[in-house]
């Protein structure tokens, strides 16, 4: 068994050996290239997303983005990352279809041993975050973490167990606090209600179609 191996088995290993310093480092030159994009160059950005995930991806990822390999970074369709999320990527991420992301989001996979003696070792664990799902701004999501699709994680939470699917979570460590339901179609911020006329305006002012 390989270091690259034993990382997607997690198990314990090194990083500074077979060449994982070497993709690290065309990684960072990826990453200080696309946090360096004028806003108004896009197809030079959308053209490094593609090389840093290994993929043509549908997704906008706001600079600056941060992470370790790039490639490891499972991304769906029509995801958001706002400013400043940090991937800690040398186990898998997986991010399905839709998911958003509010600013200062980390997600690691990466953990070390408690005692001191080894802890420069590490071992790796993936995260999932299922679809449609909505991460708010500042979360951090530990190594072996599942979120359930349509799930909504407060802002500020740690998030350290598996967040099931229709849930609203928050807190550190963060816990579910309820479920998304019917009343939740009603208000869209504590008793502010869905007008069909503001809903209406929204999106004729934005050019498509109302739902």
């Amino acid at each position: 068994m390989n270091m690259r191996e034993r990382i997607l088995a997690g198990k314990l290993f090194l990083d500074d050996c077979e060449e994982l310093p070497e993709e690290r480092m065309l990684a960072k030159r990826r990453m200080v290239a696309l946090n360096q994009t004028s806003p108004d160059d896009l197809e030079k950005r959308f053209k490094l997303l593609d090389e840093i995930f290994g993929i043509k991806i549908n997704a906008w990822v706001e600079p600056p983005f941060y992470f370790c390999y790039g490639r490891n970074i499972e991304i769906g369709e029509e995801c958001f990352l706002n400013m400043g999320c940090t991937f800690i990527d040398d186990a898998k991420i997986k991010i399905g279809n839709k998911v958003a992301f509010g600013p200062g989001v980390t997600i690691a996979t990466v953990g070390h041993p408690i005692h001191p003696d080894y802890r420069r070792l590490m071992y790796g664990s993936p995260v999932t975050i299922e679809e449609n799902c909505w991460i708010g701004a500042n979360t951090t999501i530990c190594p072996s973490i599942t979120i359930g699709k349509n799930s909504v994680i407060g802002a500020g939470s740690v998030v350290t167990k598996d967040i099931p699917e229709n849930s609203v979570a928050v807190g550190n460590p963060c816990k579910v606090i309820r479920k998304i339901s019917e009343k939740d179609r009603q208000f869209y911020y504590r008793d502010e209600p869905f007008m069909k006329e503001d809903l209406e305006e929204v999106y004729r002012l934005n050019g498509t179609d109302y739902m």
